[in-house]
């Protein structure tokens, strides 16, 4: 029977009718298999995967695949964002099999749970030079049956290659080193279209922030333009959307023109702290639109009743991916009416033939930006389309709360919020905060995915870690000590319950929790940053605001692990090399005093990646190790504090006084070639 009924992840509902027995990821599941002595078909996908849909279309829901599949294996589907710790270690799997990975991934296990082959997805009938669906089930029961050596061959290279953990080479980074690979990243960035070269194009937004950091900290105006031509290309392109705001997933060409039509939260959310940043740059107002869009999306469409945020919208609607999203010239003509529509069809690259498969993709890769007045009269046509297109059956909403992703989202809408003039968008972010922390905590220990009051507990390092993050933003825009001891108290989980002594780094998945095949320790970042390089940033983060001792040595020690794996590719770990950069480069600036919120202002509009703001309340001292503990208590007065390690300036008074102290305080940092390395 199938299994999937009250489950709570809108994908394994997706699959409740299928006439597959599906079982749940779960001991009952493996207990089934070592019962009846067969393989383990293990199915992940998430909710707005389009191949996923392809596969259940073809095979799940046939009934002469499911009885092949039912007699043959005990078969267990698993959404990956609700389980991150079960799809990262069966996705590693794959790749030591040669394959290049995605989803959906078809794994093939004992009854242990031990992989021993897999694929992605797999046509139903032979194609695309891959074997039919029911041939592969065959075959590989036969061999687990009739050739078990094979299997346990297999399996044991598999398992001993999943136990290694990355441990680095040691040695030390500087200054120097950062400059060196973002030199070698400059030269990886498309001159023409932006992003990594080739295609398909994905945002990489460590790496991006990570290109910025390098052009702001060496003066690399060759650096500085990828990076921008890289957000401009974006937001003129068909990855981004026009109409309603936010951004696919990526581009399956190299000119950002046809997206993947499925908007992760995790995406936009990474995005809008960029475009914010891109704005704070140049002042263009194509990166304050961008952001804006992505904003206006997630309170338009993204926000659940309980105020978080909701995981993806899929690619698909009516059984055709990008549907809701394309557009034929004559229906533009319908809404807007012939002039308005000839010029939305220059502006749009719209035409009779289409420019993706008979339809068209709203984009101004061709037009560019335009003058503010075009822009007025171009809002207001993309309103009534967007009216239009509201009447279309919607893709699915997967409305489940994930920790780690709205994490990520709170402290986006924070950090861009001062950067844009928005402390509406702070409220939102509080909105979201207090669901997360409060109705998916359990004895200080943050859950990972709810929905419809059914919480999946223990969460995961990146929750605990991104968590931290937003929390030590909110504490940055509010002074409320409630978010510093939040922060404070998730990082001592993430110590005691996810950190591994032997190698330094955090596991995935908490002491205690459900045991998998190995516990996972990974450090790449991938579409989303890793926890390690959450944490570290956190960690740096924490100690500038309160410059505590013990803050300073876990930050630096922490920094001093994380270093040894990153130098072994670098490019794949930019998170941690992002928070190296704050821990070598960014100020610390404290802000006392009466009538102060001017200064405070001014001193949160300084772009994130080259501070930390700490306003002092009046009845709060500064920690006895704090550079700045005199100077804050010898005035009543408004007044800024900027350290940079264990100096700092003396007070300024006015914002335009903060601005050029911190603009001389980097300078000689640079200057001085920055001191340290670790």
């Amino acid at each position: 029977m199938n299994r999937l009924k009250n489950a709570s992840s809108p994908y394994l509902l997706q699959h409740k009718d299928n006439p597959v027995h599906w079982w749940e990821w779960g001991p009952a599941a493996l207990a089934e298999a070592k019962r009846l002595n067969r393989p383990i078909l293990l199915s992940v996908g998430y909710a707005a995967c389009h191949w996923c849909h392809v596969m259940a279309h073809e095979s799940f829901e046939d009934p002469g695949v499911a009885a092949v599949m039912n007699e043959l294996y005990v078969n267990i589907k698993v959404d990956r964002e609700e389980r991150p710790d079960v799809d990262h270690v069966y996705m590693s799997a794959l790749h030591l099999l040669g394959e290049p990975g995605g989803w959906p991934l078809t794994m093939f296990l004992t009854p242990e749970g031990e992989p021993f082959w897999g694929g992605t997805y797999f046509p139903k009938e032979p194609r695309f030079g891959r074997p039919g669906f029911v041939a592969v089930l065959r075959e590989i029961s036969r061999l687990y049956h009739a050739e078990p050596e094979r299997v346990l061959k297999n399996r044991n290279a598999l398992k001993e290659h999943l136990a290694r953990v990355e441990t680095g080479d040691g040695g030390v980074l500087g200054p120097s080193d950062l400059d060196r690979m973002g030199l070698r990243l400059t030269e990886l960035v498309d001159p023409q279209h932006g992003g990594l070269q080739g295609a398909p194009k994905f945002p990489n937004p460590p790496k991006l922030e990570f290109l910025l950091r390098y052009a702001r900290r060496s003066g690399d105006g060759g650096a500085r333009q990828r990076f921008l031509l890289t957000l401009e290309r974006m937001a003129l392109g068909g990855i981004h959307d026009h109409l309603g705001g936010g951004f696919a997933r990526y581009s399956v060409d190299e000119r950002w023109l046809v997206p993947h039509f499925e908007k992760m939260l995790y995406d936009n959310a990474q995005l809008l702290e960029l475009y914010a940043l891109g704005f704070a740059e140049t002042g263009r107002p194509l990166f304050r639109q961008a952001a804006q869009g992505i904003v206006a999306w997630l309170e338009r469409e993204m926000v659940t009743q309980e105020g978080a945020f909701a995981s993806s919208l899929d690619a698909d609607s009516e059984g055709e991916e990008g549907r809701f999203y394309v557009w034929s010239l004559s229906e533009i003509r319908e809404v807007l009416g012939g002039e308005d529509a000839a010029f939305f069809a220059r502006v749009y690259d719209i035409t009779a033939e289409g420019n993706f498969e008979g339809r068209n993709i709203p984009n101004r890769l061709i037009s560019g930006e335009a003058p503010d007045h075009v822009e007025q009269r171009l809002s207001a046509m993309r309103e009534k389309l967007l009216e239009r297109r509201g009447s279309r059956v919607r893709p699915g909403l997967d409305d489940k709360v994930l920790a780690d992703w709205n994490g990520l989202t709170i402290g986006a809408l924070v950090r861009a919020a001062p950067l844009l003039g928005r402390p509406d968008w702070i409220s939102l972010a509080q909105g979201a905060y207090r669901f997360v922390a409060g109705s998916m905590s359990r004895d200080g220990r943050l859950g990972h995915s709810w929905r419809g009051g059914a919480l999946i507990f223990p969460g995961f390092a990146l929750d605990h870690a991104a968590m931290m993050r937003a929390a030590l933003a909110l504490f940055e825009v509010t002074s409320e000590p409630s978010y510093l001891r939040d922060a404070q108290a998730w990082r001592d989980v993430l110590l005691s319950e996810f950190l591994v002594e032997e190698t330094g780094c955090l596991a995935m998945t908490a002491r205690g929790a459900d045991p998998l095949v190995v516990r996972p320790q990974p450090t790449h970042d991938e579409a989303v940053p890793n926890a390690n390089g959450v944490f570290a940033e956190a960690l740096v983060r924490l100690a500038q605001i309160t410059e505590a001792e013990s803050d300073i040595r876990r930050a630096a020690e922490t920094l001093s692990r994380l270093l040894g794996v990153a130098r072994a590719s670098p490019l794949g770990h930019t998170s941690i090399l992002n928070a190296l950069d704050l821990h070598l480069r960014g100020l610390s600036i404290v802000v006392t005093g009466n009538n102060a919120q001017p200064l405070y202002e001014a001193a949160l509009q300084i772009p994130y990646p080259e501070r930390s703001v700490r306003r002092l309340r009046e009845d709060e001292a500064l920690d006895d190790n704090h550079p700045a503990r005199a100077l804050a208590a010898s005035s009543q007065e408004a007044q800024a504090l900027v350290c940079a390690g264990q100096r700092c300036s003396l007070p300024v008074t006015d914002a335009d006084g903060l601005r050029a102290r911190v603009r001389e305080m980097l300078a000689a940092e640079q200057g001085s070639g920055i001191a340290g390395g670790y």
